[in-house]
């Protein structure tokens, strides 16, 4: 999974890559929406084929085919974020080779989050944590109804474990967590 890094764009991009829908919506959701409301570009590919877009195009992200995506990231600009859920890091070959490829290119903010760690990630992360606006808590709760989640309760806060590339970008809105 490379990049093509010619500078093309001028909104700062944030890809996401998970199993499911409602990972994304779950872990992530208060964070896109707030991301797509400062003006990114949020791309999610899941890798369930059949799953219902509706709570990411609530949240304002993009979707793309989960296979389809892979095979064209050399034609892609970088992103200057990454977020990958890491049940997936730990179960795709093409998903790992790529995020390994960010980390060592160390121009990509990577951020993850996931109830396990995988063994071959450096200790080089920090816990980091997004807080919520209000209007991000709004939209998550109607993108987890769109997901058949009504009654998930929602917290101020969504919590990662991240490396910031050494310049964050103007959007940077993780922070260090407790």
């Amino acid at each position: 999974m490379r990049f093509r890094s010619d500078g093309l764009g001028t909104r700062y991009r944030l890809d996401v890559v998970a199993l499911s829908v409602l990972e994304v919506v779950t872990h992530a959701g208060g964070w896109l929406f707030d991301r797509v409301m400062a003006g990114w570009d949020v791309t999610v590919r899941v890798a369930d084929d059949h799953a219902n877009g509706r709570p990411l195009q609530i949240l304002g992200a993009q979707t793309l085919d989960f296979d389809d995506a892979l095979a064209s990231l050399d034609y892609r600009p970088r992103p200057h974020a990454l977020a990958v859920a890491t049940d997936l890091f730990g179960s795709d070959l093409r998903v790992r080779q790529g995020l390994l490829e960010a980390l060592d290119d160390g121009l990509t903010e990577v951020t993850l989050w996931g109830a396990t760690w995988p063994a071959e990630l450096d200790d080089n992360f920090d816990s980091v944590q997004h807080r919520l606006s209000t209007a991000a808590r709004v939209y998550k709760a109607h993108a987890l109804a769109a997901a058949a989640t009504p009654n998930a309760s929602i917290g101020f806060t969504e919590s990662f474990r991240s490396r910031l590339i050494a310049c964050p970008s103007a959007g940077a809105d993780l922070v260090p967590a407790g």
